[in-house]
């Protein structure tokens, strides 16, 4: 079975993340033990890459090769650093408008969120480094390629990323069924993140304290929900309808 995005065995996986390749996440068997894996394991944690242990028959129906126990998922896309986009963005003297992805599992909601972002003029999309869609070919064909143009954040604690950004001066708003303020309301002129939620339960919690506004799109039929990458392109062509 061969699969460009995944590498295997002790060697290769150490040798892609020392040469700095985009990892996704590292897949390890259960109750494996030994130096080898002490230092791959080690050497994941220093980098902040995301991981977990799963049955060896997960591994085995993902290669029939000889895995050693680890496999790791190469990312379709290179990462940047909010911390580094915000400060850029602002010294080019633009307004700056985010998206942030809280738990988004569909890589076809993902992909088409970004493509939809790329053409609204989105300046980053943060995601978590943990619980989100993996960014494979398969989210990279459905953004139809703005995933190697939209710059892509993904860090382990969004909270500290939302307050970062709440500290500079970039208001938070996320959309949510629950709130009883319509999208269209706030002020997008100003610099702006906004927040989309899981699929299935919305927005944390945790990450809602964070937030500035929260605002719904109303709707008028029967069903009771838009897809996620549907309403983020309504939010977004409202940033664009205040903005031009």
């Amino acid at each position: 079975m061969k699969n460009n995005n995944i590498v295997y065995g002790l060697r290769p996986i150490m040798e892609a993340v020392q040469a700095g390749k985009e990892i996704d996440k590292v897949l390890f068997q259960k109750g494996l033990k030994g130096e080898g894996f002490h230092n791959v394991f080690t050497l994941i944690k220093e980098q902040n890459i995301p991981y977990q242990f799963v049955p060896i028959e997960k591994l085995n129906k993902i290669t029939r090769s000889n895995h050693q126990g680890m496999i790791a998922y190469i990312s379709a896309v290179e990462y940047a650093d909010i911390y580094t986009v915000l400060p850029t963005v602002f010294e080019q003297g633009k307004t700056p408008l985010f998206v942030l992805l809280d738990r988004i599992t569909d890589v076809r909601n993902v992909g088409a969120i970004v493509r939809t972002a790329e053409c609204a003029g989105v300046d980053a999309v943060i995601i978590p480094s943990r619980g989100g869609a993996q960014l494979n070919e398969d989210a990279l064909k459905t953004s139809a390629g703005a995933l190697n143009i939209v710059p892509v954040c993904r860090h382990d604690n969004l909270k500290d990323v939302l307050q970062y950004l709440k500290e500079s001066g970039v208001q938070i708003v996320a959309a949510s069924e629950k709130a009883s303020e319509n999208y269209f309301v706030p002020d997008y002129t100003l610099p702006t993140c906004i927040v989309m939620g899981n699929e299935y339960d919305g927005i944390s919690p945790e990450y809602l304290r964070f937030c500035d506004r929260k605002v719904r799109i109303p709707l008028l039929g029967r069903i009771e929900s838009l897809n996620v990458s549907v309403s983020c392109g309504v939010m977004l062509y409202e940033v664009v309808k205040q903005r031009l």
